[in-house]
């Protein structure tokens, strides 16, 4: 059964930080993109970055470039989204899903598989 948990939202003051982590399993983590996409309230969801399973390499969003950075551990099927300098446009329910496609992107219906969301609260 594939799975992806994501965790470590919370409430954090503007320019704060926060951390996200997103455990997968169930498939083989190498092959997928994994990605984090977020949904504020009234507002349709939107990408934030990505990254290979298969080579590392990372795409991000204009809106958080410069601020988060995506990591992974693929000895522990693990991705993570570090979040600095955190403005309340941030708030928002965020996601991690996993896509067996080719090449970087955040378009979510080549995404496969869906966690459930873990809130980010950035207050001002």
């Amino acid at each position: 059964e594939v799975q992806l948990q994501a965790s470590g939202g919370g409430l954090v003051q503007a320019g704060g930080s926060l951390r996200l982590s997103c455990a997968a399993s169930g498939f083989t983590f190498d092959d997928y993109v994994i990605g984090w996409f977020r949904q504020a309230p009234g507002k349709e969801r939107e990408g934030v970055s990505c990254i290979s399973g298969i080579d590392g390499s990372t795409y991000y969003a204009d809106s958080v470039k410069g601020r988060f950075t995506i990591s992974s551990d693929n000895a522990k099927n693990m991705v993570y989204l570090q979040m600095n300098s955190l403005k309340p446009e941030d708030t928002a329910v965020y996601y991690c899903a996993a896509g067996l496609k080719n090449g970087l992107g955040l378009v979510e219906y080549e995404y496969d598989y869906w966690g459930q969301g873990t809130q980010v609260t950035v207050s001002s």
